[in-house]
């Protein structure tokens, strides 16, 4: 990539501004919130998930519980709030993952080392554990699972799956728990295995572990892979088939489940697993140096592209691939087998570090990151930066055979760590993650000593999506469908009825996103109303019976 990035250079301002910065928002207290995750939403919103040690402060309205808290800001179109929910016991609580659910709620998950108290409903099971909280789509708590051992337990992610449920990955320490320590010796032995504790052995230090829920957050089954040492899961999706793509760390030589020996001082490892987590094939990725796997996807050919960053000296793969400074960011382009397609790198300074990666409908890749951006630098004739380790955000897109397409690098006077780069469906990008400059450059606003800090990018060379008046997602709809309105309104009234007229549901609205619960009706058509005073609107919904 060296020759593409000299050309980069000399039309730098072709590529940088390409895409404009439409706004940008920081959200916080006074004191330091993290973001670590964001999704968009069906009404051109987005929401945000991190932490927070604010109290009520600045743009957050609840105080702080404990040590940090799970934070959730859902916004709209423009960045404005629409509602926020904060979640915490007395012990650290780290969210690092959000997603959609089918019924148009929310899943959130993280660690967490609280016990019993507050907003978190059962003790802790060691020294920290899986927490997970499902929201509906007004953000109000439906069920919470606390799931662990006697060590330590880091949940990184959570995706929704096929049959309503949930599989949960990150990493674990424990070994072998049977039964829990609140039971009393005279209900050892009768009690059946609790499966919220580990089931299985541990291999080394850290392992792999998943967890499948069901659609209620009780736990189906869990699975555990590692070798002697560190094995740090990071991603993972369903695959096409009803399977799983497991992506993440791993410095393990071939020992327990690692069937390949260690390459450099850490290496991309990559487990493809059928529906109830029994390994089918799985490979080792890297250079004699460390490199770290952040993103696994399957694309849409039922290959794969992992992405995460590499300080390896040396060609990295036979397909090319090689490190121009520090640290660069790593894309391996593999085949259904995992057998490498291509390889490619793309270098923006001393030390860059890949966090996002999003399949485009063009098949195309946005490619997330942050880096002490030399290239920036130098734009801005800010060489003095680069001493100093601050980074930027870095947002790639590359085209599906790893070519550059364009680049936006956005920053402040301070360290901007970016966590996720989003399409939204109004054609635009989204940056989201974590600032603790005060306002400078690209950045307008300072709230605390970091803040959530989100950037909207537009890209000229795509039109803004036109949005529907009127929406219902999901539809059809098991429990919550949301109806998405697609104008400013200032007062309205949402009513449901059946086909026969009769009125179900009447309530007022003030809100571009509606949320209506028809869990309470049987199978059926239904029609919303939308009343504003703008104009009046219908739209059918059908509802049907949810199948767990």
């Amino acid at each position: 990539m060296k020759n593409q990035y000299f050309y980069l250079l000399l039309f730098a301002p072709l590529f940088i501004h390409a895409q404009d910065i439409l706004w940008e928002k920081s959200y916080g207290g006074k004191n330091a919130d993290y973001l670590f995750d964001a999704q968009p939403t069906a009404d051109n919103g987005f929401i945000l998930a991190g932490s927070s040690l604010s109290g009520k402060t600045g743009t957050k309205t609840a105080g702080n519980n404990g040590d940090l808290d799970y934070w959730v800001w859902k916004m709209d179109a423009n960045g404005k709030l629409d509602w926020q929910k904060s979640l915490g016991g007395s012990g650290f609580d780290l969210l690092q993952s959000i997603k959609g659910t089918q019924d148009g709620g929310f899943i959130l998950a993280g660690t967490s080392s609280s016990n019993q108290g507050m907003d978190k409903q059962l003790d802790s099971k060691g020294l920290s554990d899986f927490w997970v909280v499902k929201l509906d789509a007004k953000g109000q708590e439906q069920w919470q699972q606390t799931i662990g051992g006697s060590g330590q337990e880091d949940l990184l992610t959570v995706i929704p799956t096929r049959d309503g449920g949930y599989l949960l990955g990150g990493s674990s320490s424990s070994g072998v728990a049977v039964t829990s320590p609140k039971l009393s010796l005279a209900k050892l032995g009768t009690s059946k295995t609790d499966l919220t504790l580990k089931t299985e052995s541990t291999r080394g230090s850290m392992d792999y572990w998943i967890v499948k829920l069901d659609s209620k957050g009780s736990v189906m089954w869990q699975k555990t892979y590692g070798g002697r040492y560190s094995d740090l899961l990071r991603s993972l999706e369903q695959t096409k088939d009803g399977g799983f793509i497991l992506g993440g760390y791993s410095n393990s030589p071939k020992s327990g489940d690692k069937t390949a020996a260690s390459i450099g001082i850490g290496d991309y490892w990559v487990i493809k697993t059928d529906e109830l987590g029994a390994i089918e094939w799985q490979n080792t990725y890297g250079g004699t140096g460390d490199n770290q796997l952040y993103v696994v996807h399957q694309t849409a050919d039922e290959g794969f592209i992992v992405g995460g960053n590499t300080n390896s000296p040396g060609t990295l793969t036979a397909k090319g691939g090689s490190v121009q400074s520090g640290s660069d960011f790593w894309l391996l382009r593999l085949d259904s087998k995992g057998e490498v397609v291509w390889s490619e790198t793309y270098n923006y300074g001393k030390s860059d570090i890949l966090t996002s990666l999003v399949e485009n409908s063009d098949h195309s890749f946005l490619v997330g990151g942050y880096a002490q951006s030399e290239r920036a630098n130098m734009a801005k004739g800010l060489i003095q930066k680069k001493a100093t380790g601050i980074n930027d955000y870095i947002a790639l897109k590359v085209n599906e055979k790893g070519e550059a397409v364009w680049e936006k690098i956005v920053g402040s006077g301070g360290e901007d760590i970016l966590r996720k780069l989003i399409n939204t469906r109004d054609g635009g990008y989204l940056l989201a993650g974590t600032s603790n400059a005060s306002s400078s450059r690209d950045k307008s606003t300072t709230l605390g000593s970091n803040d959530f800090w989100v950037v909207k990018l537009k890209d000229q060379l795509v039109p803004l999506e036109v949005q529907s008046s009127i929406e219902a997602i999901p539809n059809p709809v098991s429990t919550f469908t949301n109806i998405i309105i697609g104008y400013e309104y200032e007062t309205g009234t949402a009513t449901v009825v059946d086909l026969a007229g009769r009125t179900l549901q009447q309530f007022i609205i003030s809100s571009r996103t509606v949320p209506i619960d028809m869990s309470m009706y049987p199978e059926g058509i239904y029609i919303v109303n939308i009343k504003t005073n703008v104009k009046s609107e219908g739209i059918k919904v059908i509802k049907k019976t949810r199948k767990d």
